[in-house]
């Protein structure tokens, strides 16, 4: 099984790991010398693994987009909640790795189409679209789900959040956290203006369209970590996309123990005194 590696940054620990898995017997193809983009990236990659932080993990998603290749990341950035080992435990974790000891779940993914969008942009997210305000003034944002119109948020933007996603921007401005297995995305406003406006939970099989308008004359819409310009005015489409991401984890309950040890979830300074 050949393995890709891509990391952004050089950072302390790449070296060594991959000597690591080659002194295993790994056969690795690595960014920036034997691959540099998603077409050149070998065709008989069997696992891709993303060595940094969550935006790391988020940008993998470009280079294997339909392949169905498994990816797993390895932490080398500070909350990596999306990674599912440290790099300083590789030595327990590679054997199990080289050996296929590893759990794979389909991730789904939101596709996002807009005729401002760059060409070759990359239109599928993991973790989120975001909607956001450039100027000082607050969007106007119309929502319609399968055709039928939500009340106008008055907002500095928009977050709809797969399951994945729910443990990022979505609960940074107040959104639910989704177990991943759900098949479902939300809809939570950023800071918004009109206070009985609540995250909503729709279908992942719901078509979304957005519309804003704002006296900043545009606003930024990002894919995961991906952001353009668009004007106001600007139509946005979302829906699940046509396929998923492999996502790869040493561990079954990957999920819940990254609640608690990531987030700290349930932590409580009364029960340590």
């Amino acid at each position: 099984m050949k393995i890709a590696l891509y990391n952004r940054d050089p950072g302390n620990g790449i070296e060594a790991l991959k000597q690591l898995l080659r002194e295993k017997g790994a056969t690795l193809a690595c960014y920036g010398e034997d691959f540099f983009s998603w077409e050149d990236l070998p065709a008989d990659t069997g696992l891709f693994l993303s060595l940094g932080g969550d935006g790391t993990f988020l940008q993998s998603l470009t280079f294997v987009r339909d392949r169905g290749i498994p990816v797993a990341g390895i932490n080398f950035g500070r909350l990596g909640f999306l990674t599912t080992a440290q790099a300083a435990d590789a030595a327990r974790w590679a054997d199990d790795l080289l050996a296929g000891r590893f759990h794979v779940e389909e991730r789904s993914l939101l596709r996002a189409t807009c005729a401002q969008m760059p060409e070759d942009f990359y239109p599928y997210a993991l973790n989120e679209v975001s909607l956001q305000r450039r100027g000082s003034g607050m969007l106007s944002v119309r929502v319609r789900i399968d055709g039928r119109e939500l009340p106008t948020y008055w907002s500095d933007g928009l977050v709809v959040a797969t399951p994945t996603g729910s443990t990022a921007y979505n609960l940074s401005v107040g959104g639910p956290i989704v177990m991943p297995s759900s098949e479902v995305m939300v809809i939570a406003p950023i800071a918004p203006h009109n206070l009985n406006v609540r995250p909503l939970v729709v279908p992942m099989s719901a078509f979304v369209e957005m519309r804003f308008e704002s006296r900043s004359g545009s606003a930024l819409l990002a894919v995961d970590n991906r952001p353009f310009e668009v004007p106001s005015g600007a139509e946005i489409a979302l829906s699940r996309g046509r396929y998923g991401l492999h996502y790869a984890s040493f561990s079954e309950n990957n999920f819940i123990g990254a609640l608690r040890t990531k987030l700290l979830w349930g932590e409580d300074r009364r029960n340590t005194i």
